[in-house]
């Protein structure tokens, strides 16, 4: 017979199925989350960029605090006029799906783009912990050196730089104007926001979302919230972003032009709760396969966090600390605890420092 062609999947099939199988077992309902309930489809909030580099304070200061407002009401808000050329975008889908479409074996080997493959959730215990999808979650610091391995993809390593230094522009812009809310000084020197943060110590995180012949319910990414600063999303037309608005999932409306970024975990302990960092999840689509390129403003690892002013309700922790716990109550609870860990009176554990 001929041969069969290499598969490009991962074995999501496969962990579906005995996932499935183990929550018939435990007694599990079958559907992972939303059920029955009709989900609203939401314009998120547009803020215009170009207000910021206007040569009008008042223009200005209108941006900034419509920004403000959103990063405070929703954690998510969408910018037009960023500056991450349209070309550039498309090129970057272009390589991604170039990338993907390359046979399963191909990727899970350590060394393609420095063995910064995942897929689906090693750690999933029930159709609940699920992630239908498939991702290169890149360091910064690895794009560029010799030893990370492009196969035959020698052109990605210049469009992913070249997108990474464009949503940089854009990740440092919003956090600057938004600290500056909160009454940081903006300036040079030791004044710029975040602190620890360059371009060595951030992520960009190229996504697929095959297309998930199961429950139209099938979560592409389980709810969490992002455990960094803030993240700069560019996702294309298909959808299946939602988030958690006023105790109901919303689903985001894609809009061809813009950007969509949220406020992490580390922004709303900076900010002493004012801005919110957001659960959201991604549902698969049932004909459509989907992309999107995620950027992560973080700290290095032994960057203290800080915070706007005091009293915070935080105690002082840094980045590290903050992923390991992560990790740590993963692995233990299949589930990410995150903030609440670091409240000076942290229910999670009774009375802190």
């Amino acid at each position: 017979g001929a041969f069969a062609e290499p598969a490009i999947d991962p074995p999501l099939a496969d962990s579906y199925r005995a996932l499935l199988r183990s929550d018939e077992r435990a007694g599990i309902a079958a559907a992972p989350a939303t059920g029955s309930v009709a989900v609203l489809e939401r314009d998120l909030p547009m803020i215009d960029l170009e207000r910021l580099r206007s040569g009008d304070a008042r223009e200005r200061k209108a941006c900034a605090d419509a920004m403000a407002a959103a990063a405070s009401e929703w954690g998510f808000f969408q910018v037009i006029n960023h500056g991450v050329g349209r070309q550039l975008l498309e090129e970057m889908r272009r390589e991604q799906a170039r990338l993907f479409r390359l046979p399963f074996d191909t990727k899970e080997k350590a060394g393609l783009l420095n063995g910064s493959y995942r897929w689906g959730n090693p750690t999933a215990t029930s159709l609940r912990h699920l992630s239908w999808s498939e991702a290169f979650h890149v360091p910064l610091a690895t794009i560029s050196r010799e030893d990370c391995d492009y196969g035959k993809l020698s052109s990605l390593r210049e469009v992913m730089q070249e997108v990474a230094d464009a949503m940089s522009c854009v990740a440092d812009t919003v956090a600057g104007a938004l600290a500056e809310e909160l009454g940081h000084a903006a300036g040079g020197g030791e004044s710029t926001f975040p602190a620890g943060c360059d371009g060595t110590t951030c992520f960009l995180r190229l996504n697929r979302y095959p297309a998930c012949p199961f429950a139209p319910d099938t979560f592409g990414l389980v709810p969490h919230t992002d455990s960094d600063f803030l993240t700069i999303l560019c996702q294309d037309q298909v959808g299946g972003l939602q988030l958690m608005k006023d105790a109901r999932w919303v689903a985001v409306k894609p809009h061809p032009d813009a950007l969509i970024v949220n406020v992490g975990d580390l922004f709303q302990a900076w900010s002493n709760n004012r801005y919110k960092s957001v659960e959201h999840k991604v549902v698969a689509n049932y004909k459509a396969e989907r992309f999107s390129v995620a950027y992560f403003l973080c700290p290095s690892y032994d960057s203290p966090v800080g915070t706007c002013s005091e009293p915070s309700p935080y105690r002082p922790f840094t980045f590290g600390e903050y992923r390991r716990k992560v990790q740590d109550d993963v692995k233990r609870t299949g589930k990410k605890i995150g903030l609440p860990n670091f409240l000076k009176h942290s229910p999670v554990h009774g009375l802190s420092s």
